[in-house]
């Protein structure tokens, strides 16, 4: 099994940053992609960004590219989503989601294998 926690979400001002943290712990080895996607209320979840664990492979929604940039840190077995230039449409509570082998670019959530609980970003406007 894989645990996955995130953290870094908040309240922030439109035009402002936040940059979410996702740690993985249990049979990370196990894992190859990671990924970060987020749900408004009232919307379905939608994919956002990613990556694999080596750094690579790296995609993002058309909403958020050029905005948001995904990076990992292997010796803290850590997933980043740094979010500049947020706009009230980003908030949602943003989910980690970790996938098994074999890599590659995945972006529906059902390629997935495990989730973590969510933190919750509100951009005001």
């Amino acid at each position: 099994q894989v645990q996955l926690v995130e953290s870094g979400g908040g309240l922030v001002q439109a035009g402002g940053s936040l940059r979410l943290s996702c740690a993985a712990s249990g049979r990370t080895f196990s894992t190859q992609v990671m990924g970060w996607f987020r749900q408004a209320p009232g919307k379905e979840r939608e994919f956002v960004a990613t990556i694999t664990w080596s750094g690579g492979n790296r995609y993002y929604s058309t909403s958020v590219k050029g905005r948001f940039t995904i990076s990992t840190d292997n010796a803290k077995n850590t997933v980043y989503l740094q979010m500049n230039r947020l706009k009230p449409e980003d908030t949602a509570v943003y989910y980690c989601a970790a996938r098994r082998a074999p890599g590659g670019i995945y972006y529906w959530e059902n390629d997935y294998d495990y989730w973590g609980q969510g933190t919750q970003v509100t951009v005001s406007s």
